[in-house]
């Protein structure tokens, strides 16, 4: 009979309750713990699967095998296995444990007996062979096969509130163009929301990738730790809502017995789909009796289709007919996702995009912000769209303060604070900044007090260091320094700047400039960023600073190493 206890000395298991992070740190701490072991019932034997050893009086003995796989899948996965261990000579063992974690202990070399890996999606074990290289070990040795089972990403949205979407397009473009208010789980330990982020990048102008980041940015603001606490938020939410989850999540919350219940929608405009793969684990062939009783399991598991489809899922191929509420009993085409590169690479702009941060914005309010624009607006009227949107898209964990500048701004100083650094999860906080953008016009006045404002957003900024966040300066700028006075030159900026990091090489504060109009000094700001290991931006265009805001965020946590 399989055996699924939590005897830590019947087969110990790392326990994993922290979300993967790539940092060999992180990952010694993940490979230090107890597990997490699947608890379920019995099943009558299956007739037609394999048997090792013929069953019987089992005179070799009873051959033990360790399976790890997604939670998700790894209930049913326990009652086929042990279905399959009555029917011949096998005791098996199911692990419930999240592949992101499985991944990262086999790269940092933990020690996880296990003959058999179910991850949800092959993304993982392209996962566990990035964090390897990057520890510098060897690969674990695997060998992946065919999907056992699959699920399709889909919209999860209210049942009760389905037909409440009006005109709105239950499409990736919505999405992307937030029309479609939409919850998305974290990536780093949701197969479904990778699979969705990679739809949704499918769906964009691969040459721009700033209306993908905008969107990454925006389902960044609120993430949820978990597929229920999505469903959770949808049922909460003002406005109509839906949450990117796969079908299978969406059959196992209607199936709990909840009086809501939610209704699984395919994309209108094409979706994929998560795939388990059938991973053997190490040298499993060496042991002949092993490598028998092994591929009798695969072909257990390949050969309960309707167990699989009770519990929610397709099968391999994408097929099978899931008789429960809230979902279409036969799923509309949706590929699995095989590129494992792609994901990780979005996974790895994820990370960026919604890393907390501290970010102190510099605001230039010189009198030269009053010049036209374009369709009638001030230069000084598109800055206030384009820093609303921004600010509009961040996690109320990041950190923002506001200084303003020109010359003789504060009596000798050519800035002002204005507002502290502080969380935007302060409602008053927000607000507190919305009225001083409001307020911008009214304030303007001045030449463009550039390299001594730098110098001194930079010292504040490393003076409330948090070494757990990024920090950094944002300066939005349509001029060239005009401080004429005894202000700094560029020359004494940038050495002080070099000063500055020498005294202290631990508190790194990258300055992102962003030009914009025909008068900025691209030249300067380019040697005062890269000395920061920040980046300049040029909106050559007033009104294109919306879109190089994006761009300039995306990449504030990965200076000075973007690619």
């Amino acid at each position: 009979m399989g055996r699924h206890s939590s005897n830590p000395a019947a087969r110990s298991m790392p326990k994993i309750v922290m979300p993967l992070v790539a940092s060999a740190a992180a990952i010694a701490l993940i490979a230090g713990g107890g597990a997490f072991v699947v608890k379920s019932g019995v099943f009558a034997a299956i007739g037609e699967q394999a048997a090792v050893g013929g069953g019987g009086e089992c005179a070799d003995g009873r051959t033990e095998l360790s399976v790890i796989a997604a939670p998700s899948i790894a209930g049913v996965l326990d009652d086929i296995a042990s279905a399959y261990d009555e029917a011949g000579c096998t005791d098996t063992e199911v692990t419930a444990q999240g592949s992101a974690d499985t991944a990262a202990v086999f790269a940092a070399g933990g020690e996880v007996p296990a003959d058999v890996w179910v991850p949800d999606g092959s993304v993982w074990v392209d996962r566990m062979n990035s964090i390897a290289t990057s520890l510098g070990r060897d690969a674990v040795a695997v060998e992946v096969g065919s999907p056992v089972a699959s699920s399709p990403v889909v919209f999860a949205a209210p049942a009760a509130r389905a037909g409440d979407f009006g005109d709105v397009s239950l499409s990736w473009a919505s999405v992307l163009g937030a029309d479609l208010p939409a919850l998305l789980p974290d990536p780093e330990s949701s197969a479904a929301s990778l699979a969705g982020l990679t739809a949704l990048s499918a769906h964009t102008d691969q040459s721009d990738p700033r209306p993908f980041n905008a969107a990454m940015i925006a389902l960044g603001k609120s993430i949820p730790a978990s597929p229920e606490a999505a469903f959770g938020s949808v049922f909460a939410a003002a406005e109509p809502t839906v949450a990117i989850a796969s079908e299978q999540e969406v059959v196992e919350f209607n199936g709990d017995e909840n009086t809501d219940q939610l209704v699984a929608v395919f994309p209108t405009d094409g979706t994929v789909s998560v795939s388990y793969p059938f991973v053997r684990v190490g040298d499993v062939a060496a042991d002949g009796d092993r490598a028998a009783a092994v591929s009798g399991l695969e072909q257990a598991l390949r050969g309960a289709a309707d167990r699989l489809t009770e519990a929610g899922f397709r099968d391999g191929e994408g097929n099978g007919v899931v008789s429960a509420p809230g979902v279409l009993a036969t799923s509309k085409p949706a590929p699995a996702v095989e590129d494992g590169a792609a994901q990780l690479g979005i996974l790895r702009a994820w990370g960026v995009l919604t890393l907390r941060s501290r970010l102190l914005a510099v605001i230039d309010v010189s009198g030269s912000m009053e010049e036209p624009a374009s369709n009638g607006l001030r230069r000084i009227d598109v800055f206030q769209q384009a820093a609303m949107g921004a600010v509009s898209k961040f996690s109320g964990e990041v950190e923002l303060g506001v200084w303003l500048f020109s010359t003789g701004r504060n009596g000798d100083l050519d800035y002002e604070d204005v507002v502290p650094i502080a969380p935007l999860a302060d409602s008053a906080h927000t607000q507190q900044i919305g009225a001083l953008v409001q307020s911008l016009p009214s304030r303007l006045g001045g030449g463009t007090g550039l390299y001594d404002t730098t110098y001194a957003a930079v010292q504040r900024v490393r003076e409330s260091y948090d070494p757990t966040k990024i920090n950094a300066v944002l300066l939005i700028t349509d001029g060239k320094n005009e401080d004429d006075t005894d202000g700094l030159s560029l020359e004494q900026l940038l050495a002080d700047l070099q000063q500055l990091q020498a005294d202290d090489p631990t508190k790194q504060v990258p300055v992102i400039m962003i030009g914009f109009g025909p008068d900025t000094d691209m030249d300067a700001m380019t040697q005062i960023a890269k000395s920061t290991g920040g980046a300049a931006y040029l909106a050559e265009q007033p009104e294109d600073l919306g879109t190089v805001l994006v761009d300039a965020l995306s990449q504030r946590t990965c200076r000075p190493d973007c690619g």
